[in-house]
């Protein structure tokens, strides 16, 4: 009787430990993905590319589960924060709301630090942005790669923005960075941090006068809806990480970890393609809304946001020596 009982005890210890290891190696496989846009989003294009590619060079043995629309955080900061911890294992984040975990990445922020896309992939691709992505690894995060949201541009219920004076009191709302506030302040305007999720509703209820993103954002969110007005200030570019728990990435073989920031590169190279040959068509469609597009004169808007510079120097005094590199790029 002793005999058997512990034959069955050696069987049921075994067959625990079988299912707890199959648990692990389970829980390393599948990887939840998250983002806060559509599924009609450039963000969204850009998972689904990494999950193709993860999953075609893993044979499967490596599973990424997406989860858009702010399905497991509405927010983006809340979504860092959860894969600093580790909730979930990857996420595809604007450079914005990163500042407020790594400040660095406010210089990413400053407005009109690039002129054209093709420097700030020169930059982002380059020493400087390795530099950047390195520096998430102190709080626990892996930067896998840039892609891109793109150049921002004002939308808003009140009048065209033709000069800084065309801004005079618009609330509008920001990213969750105090470069991005420190812009808008400086352009006479009230900047409101939002999360993304809420915008819609504020612009809708009249909380909010204005945002100011790309085009591609407008059309994917329809605020073309409630926005009568987009002025191509192209005050600044963004762009964004796809960024991993570092334990889970550490946590792999050299192999599979090479397929990740691979499929991460390719996934935003595809991603900023997409985004580039729909930009005209996108401000097309969003004039057939209804939206009053306009050009803007980007000098006034430039020396009206010298003072950002100013007080980041104050503030930051390392950080003018990063910006003098990366306007260098051009």
């Amino acid at each position: 009787m002793k005999r058997i009982y512990s034959a069955v005890s050696i069987l049921l210890f075994l067959g625990f430990f079988v299912f707890f290891q199959s648990g692990i190696v389970e829980a390393r496989k599948v990887i939840k993905l998250a983002h806060v846009c559509t599924e009609e989003d450039i963000f969204h294009i850009q998972s689904v590319k990494f999950k193709e590619l993860v999953e075609s060079a893993t044979k499967g043995e490596v599973e990424i589960q997406i989860f858009p629309k702010g399905q497991l955080g509405g927010k983006e900061t809340d979504l860092i924060s959860m894969v600093h911890s580790g909730t979930i294992g990857l996420a595809t984040i604007t450079c914005g709301p990163i500042t407020t975990f790594d400040p660095i990445f406010g210089i990413l922020d400053m407005p009109f630090l690039f002129s054209s896309k093709d420097q700030a992939y020169k930059v982002l691709d380059g020493p400087i942005g390795k530099g950047f992505l390195a520096s998430l690894e102190k709080i626990g995060i892996k930067g896998l790669a840039f892609g891109e949201r793109g150049f921002r541009n004002v939308s808003n219920n009140l009048r065209p923005i033709n000069t800084p004076k065309d801004m005079s009191g618009i609330k509008i709302r920001v990213m969750e960075s105090p470069v991005y506030i420190d812009t808008f302040k400086a352009l006479g305007a009230n900047p409101i941090p939002m999360g993304w999720g809420e915008v819609y509703t504020a612009l809708q209820q009249g909380t909010i006068d204005a945002q100011e993103n790309p085009p591609w954002v407008l059309w994917a969110f329809k605020i073309y809806e409630v926005q009568k007005y987009y002025s191509l200030t192209g005050h600044s570019y963004a762009g964004n990480v796809m960024m991993m728990n570092k334990k889970l990435f550490d946590g792999f073989d050299e192999g599979t970890r090479q397929i990740i920031l691979k499929a991460a590169k390719e996934a935003a190279v595809y991603e900023r393609k997409v985004n580039n040959d729909g930009v005209a068509d996108t401000l097309k469609k969003l004039t057939e809304k209804g939206m009053k597009i306009n050009e803007v004169d980007s000098v006034p808007f430039q020396k009206a946001c010298e003072a950002v510079y100013e007080n980041a120097y104050k503030k930051n005094p390392g950080w003018k020596k990063a910006i003098t590199e990366i306007q260098a790029v051009r």
